[in-house]
């Protein structure tokens, strides 16, 4: 019952409250982003959504237009505009797809929509679940040490998620997030 309805209201109803309370940040980075590095503010990038089906995601922008495309992994020592590295260390760069989400491309919780060229982790969620899953903000994956994972490793959490979709589970992934959002950075 969630799944089918209570997912999308509660998606409506946070990404909405969290467009309105975070509009004066909305402002400032994009802003910042324009005095330092001109436009355009916000990223569009295609990505693979819920069965397959191509959408476009926002993000602020991070980096110089003429970077190349490419999974943050895959990123090595590609440039990053000084607003970039703070937005990056924040996941503030993330804030737009909150406008993803209303449109209904994307949920506050779900498997991360991929890059076309991330084809091992398409295959492995259309192996699964996770292929029929509307793309997240965050998920599972993303709670569970995601930058080190293998596209295998990511599409197993993916899975797993999609296979049991609950309103519990999805306050206690966003929980989880919030929680490493508001932690400090590791020191190494």
């Amino acid at each position: 019952m969630y799944e089918r309805f209570g997912k999308r209201a509660l998606d409506i109803v946070l990404a909405g409250a969290a467009t309105v309370v975070l509009s004066p940040l909305l402002a400032l980075i994009g802003l910042a982003i324009r005095l330092e590095d001109g436009s355009p503010v916000i990223y569009r990038q295609p990505r693979t959504g819920r069965s397959g089906e191509p959408f476009v995601i926002m993000k602020f922008r991070s980096m110089p237009t003429s970077t190349q495309v490419a999974p943050s992994a895959g990123m090595g020592t590609a440039t990053v505009t000084r607003v970039g590295r703070i937005t990056r260390r924040t996941n503030a760069d993330e804030l737009p797809q909150l406008f993803n989400i209303l449109r209904g491309d994307m949920s506050i919780v779900g498997p991360r929509p991929p890059l076309d060229s991330q084809q091992v982790l398409i295959e492995r969620r259309r192996e699964g679940p996770a292929w029929h899953a509307r793309p997240g903000l965050t998920g599972l994956a993303q709670v569970n040490a995601f930058d080190g994972m293998t596209e295998e490793q990511k599409a197993v959490f993916d899975n797993r998620y999609a296979e049991r979709v609950t309103l519990l589970g999805d306050l206690t992934i966003i929980a989880r997030t919030v929680r490493y959002l508001f932690s400090p950075p590791p020191t190494y």
